[in-house]
């Protein structure tokens, strides 16, 4: 049998979300709405492949019924977007802008005595959306499905993360900004992680997220404890290193090399 190629036919070509690519894309849509008729159109598509990726998940989301569904033609689903890896990349977009947005109501207030009250109330608020809303999850599992969707979705995740560690700077300032930058990158990280987790079957919701804001707590009150504890480091060397000056400056036979060295040069 001859082989599609000598066939004069063209071999498919595989999606470039799936392909295992030296350093994968970053997935985002051909191009963003302008007017209002087509902003319709654009969050008509994305309301609809919520609907469907809850309903039927990724395996089986398809992006000709995502067009029947937001009752849209096909032609204009792709004038948006390359296929259905780009539209949950969105989807995931939005979601995370959502949240940075709720974040930064907060912005100033980590600092404060009360910040682990700040923390606790924010995870009710990330945890409340993931039951409210089933297809966040949804959204999440399928960023795992490809190297470009999991490329894509550590870009976005390391936005969050960078909004993160400018609210954390305050709360540590003696924490050099690489580790609050690594620290910001693990939380985002353990947050969506654990979200997963306490909507699973057989799981209890609330206790999941319980253990959430133990683990985040704890983990900040040590890095909150370590910074302290440099800044008096600092602090007694800044002391010590003053204290030196006024000896040698008071010292007569310091005072004199150093006139010597003056006069010499």
């Amino acid at each position: 049998m001859e082989s599609a190629t000598k066939r004069g036919r063209t071999p498919r070509r595989i999606d470039p979300a799936l392909e295992v690519q030296a350093a994968p894309q970053e997935l985002v849509p051909r191009r963003r709405p302008t007017q209002e008729r087509s902003r319709r159109k654009f969050d008509a598509l994305l309301a609809a492949s919520r609907e469907l990726l809850t309903e039927v998940g990724f395996e089986s989301f398809t992006c000709e019924e995502v067009a029947a569904r937001a009752d849209v033609p096909i032609g204009t689903l792709y004038q948006f977007f390359a296929n259905k890896y780009v539209i949950v990349c969105e989807l995931n977009r939005q979601d995370l802008v959502g949240v940075q947005d709720e974040l930064a109501k907060f912005d100033g207030v980590v600092p404060s005595v009360d910040w682990l009250r700040f923390l606790n109330s924010f995870v009710d608020h990330l945890a409340g959306l993931w039951m409210s809303d089933p297809s966040r999850r949804e959204v999440w599992l399928a960023m795992q499905s490809t190297p470009s969707t999991r490329a894509t979705g550590a870009i976005h995740e390391k936005e969050f993360a960078e909004q993160i560690a400018r609210m954390l700077a305050p709360l540590m300032p003696d924490t050099p900004r690489e580790r609050r930058t690594l620290m910001a990158e693990v939380l985002v990280h353990v947050v969506y992680s654990m979200l997963n987790f306490s909507v699973q079957d057989d799981q209890s919701h609330a206790d999941a997220v319980v253990e959430l804001k133990r683990l985040m707590g704890a983990y900040l009150m040590v890095a909150e404890k370590e910074s302290r504890t440099s800044a008096k480091r600092r602090k007694r060397r800044e002391e010590a290193s003053r204290a030196e000056e006024s000896r040698r400056a008071d010292d007569p036979e310091t005072r004199q090399a150093e006139e010597v060295r003056t006069s010499s040069a």
